[in-house]
């Protein structure tokens, strides 16, 4: 575990860079994809919410999940794909953002938080600015 001072620029900065996000997004499309099939189920996602979500906090309920699910479902298939799933994580990431705001916080990071990456490459940006 690490810790970590985070605003919504450590986000924000980490989603605007294209390449980077792209592959936090097909690591974790990975994770959540149990079954390896390329697309995510609605229970899945439900899972998956399990390993995004801090420690102790409840994946969203099964009518909530199927209604997260149904509005990042671009194509009504059931399931979502990389380009759909990249959407949601966009959305939660935004919204991670929003709920931070400009103030710092600081955190406590897992070995394998979805705020890992961003705190990496704010550091990274930063020391390579240096």
């Amino acid at each position: 575990m690490s810790i970590a001072v985070v605003n919504s620029f450590t986000i924000m900065e980490f989603v605007n860079e294209k390449a980077k996000f792209d592959n936090f997004v097909d690591e974790w499309f990975a994770t959540v994809d149990e079954n390896g099939d390329g697309k995510l189920s609605c229970e899945e996602i439900r899972s998956g919410f399990g390993l995004l979500l801090p420690f102790g906090s409840d994946p969203p309920a099964r009518q909530e999940n199927e209604e997260i699910f149904k509005r990042f479902d671009e194509d009504g298939n059931g399931a979502l794909d990389r380009k759909e799933f990249k959407s949601l994580m966009t959305e939660i990431m935004n919204a991670v953002a929003r709920g931070i705001g400009g103030s710092p916080i600081i955190v406590a990071l897992g070995k394998d938080s979805f705020l890992t990456k961003p705190v990496q490459h704010e550091l990274a940006t930063l020391s390579s600015s240096s």
